[in-house]
């Protein structure tokens, strides 16, 4: 039997996320085959893990259209378009059903190991861009196994490494030692052991984006019902007009009503401020936890400490492509300026596709909140929109490739995961939301951001 051609191969897609499986229907849509690998037991597994936080974009921002054109003839139809899902209902209502469709294109329990040239290290060039990618991966019951693919699109998100509490980007002294007592989520406080863990504590919560102003929110709720429950915020920089986003005049309501939500933790005397200060270290002091700035200061002692500083890439499994990436934020090199996070709020990205996503590695791609490295600015919109110009391009339809149009809400900063009362509380200060990664993780993407390919 003779060996498939190159086209023949399937386009592997690592995560079955909101980003990676938007890519597998769009690659059908194109007439090509996707191989979606996702780690978890199944689709949107990183999502599922903030199944509890509310995006803060409503449904109509967060179903694909070709995923929906997939879905139809299943006699699936999208929610509410002006409701906002939480995590679990994107998860069940959208992504798994998703999933479904795609059958056995679907792999669970695959985690990707490695990614090469087959034949090839990152230093042969000769012949190199004429052979296809072997793909490794580790199975739910430890069987290695390699996969040949013609192009390889990673949307695997960042939820599974977020950053550190250091302020020079590196774990704080004493922090390992002290992970009984850190956590790096916004807690589930409808879930009554993680409810008893912060009810009636005092707990620190390091970070300054949504995900810093939900874990806030939430612990302000519980101070009204708990005594003795109360947050120190610690911020990096100063308090100024931007520090709760965009407000009132956010285009996306939910996200604004988050700020709001807040500010009003620290002005109702739920939560105190501590700013300027970029952590050290964290020391015992007997059954609590001491936080340490750079310049010497020491907070009062904390219960909890909630560690809410970002996500960064995992690359480890990408270290024989040859990648071209940010020596800041770990994106592509041609999208990084135009997602540099002092300078860009979501909505103030230029939209992007295939031009500013390649390497020099030709049919790589990182996909989703992955290709935004560091950056805590993604949206799931912006998503959706790369894969289509994506997939666009691996068909060989460069003009549809190149042809970006995509309309963003703007004002505010997006970075992370958020909540409200209710499917409504968008449209009023009594709501939250949340980016989306996971970080973790936005867009409504939420990430605790955004998430696999969630975030």
């Amino acid at each position: 039997m003779n060996a498939p051609t190159t086209d023949q191969l399937p386009v592997v897609v690592v995560g079955a996320g909101p980003i990676g499986l938007a890519a597998a229907a769009h690659l059908i849509e194109r007439g090509l085959q996707p191989l979606v690998l996702e780690a978890g037991p199944s689709a949107g597994s990183a999502v599922r893990a903030w199944s509890h936080v509310r995006l803060f974009s409503p449904w109509a921002e967060v179903t694909d259209p070709a995923a929906e054109k997939l879905l139809a003839p299943t006699g699936w139809t999208r929610p509410d378009a002006a409701t906002y899902p939480t995590g679990g209902d994107w998860a069940e209502r959208y992504l798994q059903p998703l999933a479904d469709v795609l059958g056995d294109q679907v792999r669970y329990g695959a985690t990707v190991t490695g990614v090469a040239r087959t034949g090839r290290d990152r230093i042969v060039d000769s012949g190199r861009e004429e052979q296809p990618f072997t793909i490794h991966i580790r199975t739910a019951d430890g069987h290695e196994e390699r996969i040949i693919a013609r192009a390889v699109i990673d949307a695997s998100g960042t939820w599974s490494t977020p950053s550190p509490m250091g302020a020079d980007g590196l774990p704080a002294l004493g922090e390992k030692t002290a992970a009984d007592r850190i956590s790096y989520r916004v807690p589930d406080l409808g879930d009554p052991a993680v409810r008893a863990r912060y009810a009636g504590k005092r707990t620190a919560v390091i970070g300054s984006g949504a995900s810093a102003f939900t874990a806030l929110a939430h612990l302000a709720d519980l101070a009204k019902e708990e005594d003795g429950t109360h947050a120190v915020w610690i911020l990096r920089r100063g308090i100024g007009a931007n520090t709760y986003g965009g407000g009132e005049a956010d285009q996306l309501p939910a996200r604004g009503a988050l700020g709001l939500r807040a500010k009003a933790a620290v002005e109702n005397g739920h939560a105190s401020a501590v700013t300027g200060f970029r952590a050290q270290a964290v020391e015992r002091d007997g059954g609590l936890l001491v936080v340490v700035a750079e310049d010497g200061r020491r907070l009062d002692p904390v219960d909890e400490v909630i560690v809410l500083t970002g996500f960064r890439p995992d690359l480890s499994f990408l270290s024989e492509i040859r990648l071209g990436l940010d020596e800041r934020l770990q994106a592509p090199t041609a999208l990084a300026p135009l997602i540099d996070p002092n300078i860009h709020s979501c909505g103030t990205v230029y939209p992007h596709g295939v031009n500013e996503l390649s390497h020099p590695e030709q049919d790589v791609y990182l996909v989703g909140m992955k290709s935004y490295g560091r950056a805590p600015t993604f949206l799931a919109m912006t998503g959706y929109e790369q894969v289509r110009s994506i997939t666009a391009a691996i068909a060989g339809d460069r003009e549809a490739a190149e042809r970006v149009e995509l309309t963003l809400p703007e004002t505010g900063v997006c970075g992370g995961a958020g909540l409200f009362d209710d499917p409504e509380a968008g449209q009023s200060s009594e709501g939250g939301g949340c980016c989306g990664t996971p970080a973790t993780v936005q867009i409504g993407i939420g990430a605790p951001v955004t998430a696999s390919g969630g975030c």
